[in-house]
C-alpha cells in the first residue's frame, strides 16, 4: 500500500489548511473543508464524538497530506450504518491514492467498527468519484434532490451504498490503527 490512515490531530493544522488552499480548483462545488485554524479546530473536536471515525490519508514514502476520509453520522444498535465522505488533495488527485485510502477506512468500518452499511451522497456531475464509488461495489439505491448545501447552494446528490456482506476489499485486510500519526 503507498498510503495510511492517520487520525486528524491539531498538529496537522499547517498542511491540511495549506492543501485545502491549493485544491480549491479542485474542491469548487464539490466540498468545502475548513480554510480557518477555528474551522479546522472544531472538525479536530467533532472526531473525537463517537458518532464519528475520521482520518486522513498519508503517502507512506514523502507522509504527505492526500485527502481526507470522513465516516459520520455513525448509528449502532440495529441499523449499524455511517455516511461517508471523502475529498483529495492537489497534487494527488486521480492517482489511486484514496482509492487505497478508501479500502482501508472501508475495512475499518465494517470489520473494525462492524458497521452493517455505509451510505455516500454525491452530485450527479461529479463522474470522477462516482466511477471510484462503483470500482468498490457501491450501488446507486436514489435521488436527493437539493441535499446538502455546498458553496452557498443546495445540491441534489445521488445516493450510492455498500453493505458489508458485499465488501470485497482488493487490497489486505488490515484495519487502520487508531493511533497512528502522520510524523
Amino acid at each position: 500500500m503507498r498510503v495510511e490512515l492517520v487520525r486528524p490531530a491539531k498538529r496537522h493544522a499547517a498542511e491540511f489548511l495549506s492543501a485545502v488552499a491549493r485544491s480549491r480548483p479542485l474542491h469548487r462545488n464539490r466540498v468545502t473543508p475548513f480554510k480557518t485554524e477555528a474551522g479546522y479546530a472544531e472538525f479536530v473536536g467533532r472526531c473525537r464524538s463517537p458518532r464519528c471515525s475520521n482520518f486522513f490519508v498519508i503517502r507512506r514514502d514523502t507522509r504527505e497530506l492526500v485527502g481526507a476520509i470522513n465516516i459520520d453520522n455513525i448509528v449502532r444498535g440495529f441499523f449499524r450504518s455511517a455516511t461517508l465522505g471523502y475529498y483529495a488533495f492537489l497534487p494527488h488527485a486521480g492517482k489511486g491514492l484514496m482509492r487505497e485510502g478508501l479500502v482501508l477506512a472501508l475495512n475499518h468500518a465494517f470489520r473494525g467498527l462492524r458497521l452493517h452499511r455505509i451510505e455516500a451522497n454525491i452530485q450527479p456531475t461529479n463522474t470522477r468519484s462516482i466511477a471510484l464509488v462503483k470500482s468498490l461495489g457501491f450501488k446507486l439505491e436514489g435521488y436527493s434532490p437539493k441535499y446538502l448545501k455546498i458553496s452557498g447552494r443546495w445540491r441534489d446528490h445521488e445516493r450510492w451504498a455498500l453493505q458489508a456482506s458485499a465488501w470485497r476489499p482488493s487490497r489486505p485486510r488490515a484495519a487502520p490503527s487508531a493511533t497512528k500519526s502522520a510524523r
